[in-house]
């Protein structure tokens, strides 16, 4: 059965029960007594339920024919849920619409009324903060938390809207990307009734201007497919098929040569399925954010975009390619949110303590000379000889000196570093080893983000407060001297991880799953009960 025919069928059944209501109403004190005794004894368990029924006397909100809008708007809702990626099945509103055309007894009708509110609050969690309370469980670098919700707060607002349908639609992220998620959503879904997007191109290689042949003729339809390319008769790779190409890896953050290779190929090939997936992954990490203001300035990190973002009033005012964490459990770059306080100039580094006692005290230990630009700290601040010390002594735990290296040209900060304290010790920075910027996968620093433009970075923050940027910048650069720049007014920085995102013009981007995390939160929502929709009729 098709979901419109499913969701059909519900609403009929909806409807019929909703007649059956009218008819059971209960006017007897007695039996009014008795349905509030026993609504007190269902909602027990539950310290929500027990206050808001308390609260209200124990008078219902579903269960008299008076209280058709708000069944009506939730039923509608819960059948919609799977538009949200969410997992309908958890809420039992099938069950519970039978349970309307068996009731007999006020314990029953009890009962009955706080399931509902019940499937409410669930669905109204689920839907505004996300199916998954505790991401880090999950992965150590997701690092966001959910918003905790007011459920009784929910419960209360949802009683006395006046329009509990336009109540309910408030729920979800009203940010312009979840609703645009949520059209390409049904975009695939609509593609995968019809039967996916056709043949996959075959593995030749690589498919460049003025080739012809088989492969050509089906790269050319899978581009007609996926919206890149007018319908066209052409069986050689022309300057449209080109220009197809290039759009289609800019889309997808690849190198925009306009030939067809091995990696480019395999993102045209993917499944619809894998791009669904990645949509309803991303519509559970902006749940997460639900409530997070990103503010009207911010800057926005994508990790497996590779790029990092300063927004204004929702437009993008800069915009640089980053290096990020490499892809080891202990280096990969995490997502969080947090205040830019203010950029370092001519940054002394402080080695991470895990990253002297993996890969420099080995080093040491070799040949006490070693890394000879980096100072041993000791636990007063004071940098100390390396004569006479015996760094064979000491292992990962009794080790008790830092390293440091001092502000120059090749130190592994570069020449600014961008700060927002967190526990985590992740900021943007600079870096000497520009090389990597060339990489079209950037995956190689030990957790931090490096800009490729940083000093242009700089001078995009500063330009709020200085009406000549470069030169503060300037002039504190060239003064040799490590120097604290505080911005006058603190930016939000968001790091997030989103192989699904839209575009200015409202087209879906999608990007690789460098670390594995989008995996690992579908399988987590899948376990929870999140299905894809089935075609099968």
């Amino acid at each position: 059965m098709t979901k419109a025919k499913s969701m059909g069928a519900v609403a009929a059944r909806v409807l019929a029960v909703w007649a059956l209501l009218l008819a059971f109403a209960t006017p007897a004190n007695a039996q009014l007594l008795g349905f509030e005794q026993a609504l007190a004894e269902a909602a027990s368990s539950d310290a929500v339920l027990a206050a808001f029924y308390g609260e209200r006397g124990y008078q219902p909100i579903w269960t008299t024919g008076s209280d058709a809008d708000r069944r009506a708007a939730l039923f509608a809702a819960l059948a919609a849920a799977p538009d949200h990626g969410l997992p309908a099945a958890r809420y039992g509103a099938e069950a519970l619409i039978a349970r309307f055309a068996t009731l007999r007894t006020e314990r029953d009708r009890a009962r009955l009324e706080a399931a509902v509110s019940s499937a409410l609050l669930n669905y109204a969690h689920d839907v505004q903060v996300g199916v998954i309370t505790d991401p880090s469980a999950l992965e150590d670098g997701l690092v966001r938390k959910p918003k905790r919700q007011d459920q009784l707060a929910i419960l209360e607002a949802f009683a006395a809207a006046s329009n509990p349908t336009a109540y309910l639609r408030t729920l979800p992220p009203q940010d312009p990307e979840y609703a645009q998620l949520m059209r390409a959503k049904f975009d695939i879904e609509a593609a995968l009734a019809r039967g996916g997007w056709g043949p996959k191109v075959p593995a030749v290689g690589k498919l460049e201007p003025g080739a012809t042949g088989p492969a050509v003729i089906a790269l050319r339809d899978r581009l007609i497919a996926l919206g890149y390319l007018a319908r066209s008769a052409s069986a050689s790779f022309d300057t449209a098929m080109q220009a197809a190409v290039q759009q289609f890896q800019l889309d997808n953050g690849l190198s925009a040569d306009g030939v067809a290779g091995e990696t480019t190929l395999g993102e045209i090939n993917r499944n619809p399925e894998d791009r669904l997936r990645a949509i309803v992954v991303a519509m559970e990490r902006m749940r997460w954010m639900y409530g997070s203001e990103r503010g009207e300035r911010h800057v926005w990190v994508n990790l497996p975009d590779f790029t990092a973002k300063i927004i204004d009033d929702g437009k993008v005012t800069f915009q640089t390619i980053t290096v990020v964490g490499q892809n080891l459990r202990n280096t990969r770059s995490p997502e969080f949110s947090d205040q830019m306080e203010h950029m370092v100039i001519n940054p002394s580094w402080y080695v991470p303590r895990s990253i002297t006692v993996a890969e420099y005290l080995p080093m040491l230990q070799a040949n006490p000379g070693a890394v000879s630009y980096l100072d041993l700290i000791d636990q007063t601040g004071r940098v100390i000889a390396r004569d006479g010390i015996d760094f064979v002594q000491f292992d990962a735990n009794t080790f008790p000196f830092d390293l440091k290296q001092g502000p120059s040209n090749s130190n592994a900060l570069g020449l600014v570093k961008f700060m927002f304290p967190n526990a985590l010790n992740i900021y943007l920075h600079d870096t000497p080893s520009k090389s990597l910027f060339a990489r079209e996968t950037r995956a190689f620093s030990h957790g931090c983000i490096r800009l490729g433009d940083p000093f242009d970075f700089a001078y995009a923050l500063l330009a709020r407060q200085s009406t000549d940027p470069q030169g503060l910048f300037a002039r504190n650069l060239h003064s040799g001297q490590e120097t604290t720049l505080p911005l006058d007014t603190f930016v939000p920085v968001h790091l997030v991880y989103f192989t699904a995102w839209p575009n200015a013009k409202g087209r879906i981007e999608f990007r690789r799953d460098i670390y594995g995390r989008d995996a690992l939160i579908f399988q987590a929502l899948q376990n929870a009960g999140v299905a894809l929709p089935s075609w099968q009729s």
